[in-house]
């Protein structure tokens, strides 16, 4: 999947190595959760998209917040793919691993290929580190690494606090700095740009600028050691993408709905609630939507779950947009009031950022497990529309969509995220404001009643939509009351009349069920595929990648993505009719596969992974390839 082409040096004044042009380049950061690996991985990136690659990263946190330092369970790294073409994952493997400790090391060998690259900090090689990852001798001595990889054993460290001599730091403090020695050194193999990390260093430390300086030092050290050293015989160059004209920045998945949340106030003209709760890995969109206050977003952080989607609600009541964040038990959580929003027949978005459970599971690993905990998690019969963006930018797209099907509908509607796509990066291309479309929130403002009483019916619904008026409280003449307790169809009085009870239930499983979604688009380049790939949600890059390698061996494959799942796209029955094999890879045990199995009576063969970690294409290309040879039953 990797070219390389050797070529003479850039020019006469560069330091005499071969550059080695590459199509695309993974590499990962690791080391111990206070190693600034997070970090580290993000400046790369911000230097990888200005320079214009296209990119997909993956962060991955240790699931404890102070694990043990040096230990298996401590160990965060940072995964970043970059190329000059269109990419769709993260990468399966690095080409490139930085391993900053013996459990950095230990616990990502295994995904180095044999002759990739590894770049190791020897100072935290110690007898005591290695012992506690289980090294009984030193792989960086016995041999066991150079037999079958590209070592570059560093003292960053040592190096580190030998280039910050003169700054009058503390040793420890001075050695907090090499993790900006790495990104330094890996600067300078990939030829990326190093203006704009000495600006972020400077801003970020901006009241301790004996900081900043400090790791701008620590910085340029690396580079220079790069430079110099004759270890580093080669360096790399990946070209820029060809993307489409428009103004890019780099974005998350949960800065991407904060921003979508932001525009969809704008688009509705309705001032945005937020009321949440901070929980794992949902709390950056929270974070991020607290700074935009001068665009009418007002933010509560609540005192429990429950709390934060009441009072959401309850701005949707007072004619807000509101919005809900939270992931899986926090949706358990809000459940009740969920429900509530349902019988209401208020506009109410709810963004669950998916994550491992049940209970509290793996807070800080991704899984797909809520689907039908989104679908059927209520009391009664409470259907509501369900969106899921397939990558970190399409969550921008995902909240504007959602929002604007909850006020047109008068219905709560969920957005499943989940942890790979909130803290996951791509290049994103920033909309125009202006091309967005604007959507009416057509509060009523005179009385309906078709008597000629002049009463307001807050149940009398649109022959089209079927949703019901929304009042602002305080409007003259549309005095009304709502609440949890069945109400009668029009007048909105209190009922338990069975036949009403009946007719409201349809009335709203009739409204979700015939709001109109786009038509899946099938992508069979050859036409004659006969298995067919249906994914959701951030399954979307690696069975789109798998699909790619299988194409280019030779076969023949089709992918379907759904982003709407209820109500699913009204041809998606005759879509799946089509192919001779449906196979649904989901990180869950098979709950899209239940879906289409129940609603479609289609033998939908399941692919399930719930190991906290997204689908690698490798292994996608793989399953892919068995069932096209039939190994699989």
């Amino acid at each position: 999947m990797t070219t390389d082409t050797a070529v003479e040096p850039a020019s006469p004044g560069s330091d005499g190595s071969k550059v080695l042009q590459r199509d695309r380049v993974v590499i990962r950061f690791a080391g111990d959760s206070g190693d600034g690996m997070q970090l580290t991985g993000d400046r790369f990136t911000s230097e990888t998209a200005a320079f214009g690659n296209d990119l997909s990263t993956l962060p991955n946190f240790p699931a404890e917040i102070r694990a043990p330092a040096g230990t298996l369970p401590g160990v965060s790294s940072f995964q970043l793919h970059f190329a000059n073409y269109d990419i769709l994952t993260p990468g399966d493997r690095p080409d490139v691993l930085v391993a900053m400790n013996p459990a950095a090391l230990k616990a990502n060998i295994a995904d180095l290929p044999q002759g990739g690259v590894l770049i190791v900090n020897t100072d935290e090689f110690t007898k005591r580190n290695l012992a506690k990852v289980g090294y009984e001798t030193n792989p960086l001595e016995d041999g066991s690494l150079t037999e079958k990889y590209q070592v570059h054993a560093i003292p960053m460290a040592t190096l580190t606090r030998t280039a910050l001599e003169e700054t009058g730091l503390s040793k420890k403090d001075a050695e907090r700095a090499k993790n900006m020695f790495a990104l330094g050194l890996l600067s300078w193999m990939f030829h990326r740009p190093s203006e704009s990390t000495e600006r972020f260093l400077r801003e970020k430390f901006a009241k301790k600028p004996e900081i900043a300086e400090a790791n701008i030092l620590a910085f340029r050290a690396g580079h220079n050691y790069g430079e110099t050293t004759e270890a580093f015989a080669v360096t790399y160059e990946v070209a820029p993408a060809k993307l489409a004209p428009g103004t890019y920045r780099q974005i998350t998945g949960n800065t991407a709905l904060a921003y979508g949340i932001v525009a969809a106030g704008r688009v509705t003209g309705l001032p945005v609630f937020l009321g949440s709760y901070p929980i794992t890995p949902a709390s950056d969109i929270l974070h991020e939507l607290s700074k935009h206050k001068n665009f009418g977003v007002t933010t509560v952080q609540a005192e429990d779950e429950i709390a934060g989607v009441g009072a959401a609600l309850g701005a949707a009541f007072g004619g807000a947009l509101g919005v809900t964040t939270t992931s899986g038990p926090g949706i358990s959580l809000k459940s009740e009031t969920i429900g509530l929003a349902v019988a209401l027949e208020l506009p109410l978005l709810v963004i669950d950022v998916q994550r491992g459970g049940p209970s509290t599971g793996l807070p800080t690993k991704t899984e797909q497990a809520d689907l039908l905990q989104a679908m059927f998690g209520r009391n009664g019969e409470a259907p509501l529309p369900i969106i899921a963006p397939a990558s970190p930018g399409d969550c921008f797209d995902a909240a504007i969509e959602a929002a604007t099907i909850a006020v047109k509908y008068r219905t709560p509607v969920i957005l499943l995220s989940d942890g790979s796509l909130a803290n996951g990066s791509e290049p994103w291309k920033v909309p125009d404001v202006e091309s967005l479309p604007s959507v009416d929130p057509g509060f009523a403002t005179e009385p309906n009643a078709p008597d000629g009483s002049g009463e307001f019916w807050p149940y009398l619904r649109d022959e089209q939509t079927l949703a019901r008026p929304w009042a602002v409280p305080g409007t003259p003449g549309l005095e009304h009351r709502i609440g949890g307790l069945e109400k009668a169809d029009g007048r909105g009085s209190i009922s338990y009349d069975p036949d009403n009870h009946d007719k409201m239930v349809r009335l709203r499983a009739a409204k979700i069920a015939n709001i109109p979604v786009p038509d899946v688009v099938v992508d069979d380049p050859d036409g004659d595929a006969e298995l067919l790939v249906v994914g959701w949600g951030s399954t979307y890059g690696p069975i789109g990648a798998g699909c790619r390698r299988v194409r280019a061996l030779g076969h023949s494959i089709a992918q379907v993505h759904l982003r709407n799942l209820n109500p699913l796209p009204a041809n998606l029955g005759e879509v799946l009719s089509r192919y001779k094999r449906v196979l649904v890879p989901e990180m869950n045990l098979g709950q899209l596969a239940l879906l289409l199995r129940g609603r479609y009576l289609v033998d939908a063969h399941s692919y399930t992974k719930v190991a906290g970690l997204p689908f690698k294409a490798e292994e996608l290309q793989n399953l892919f390839l068995d069932h096209l040879s039939g190994v699989r039953a």
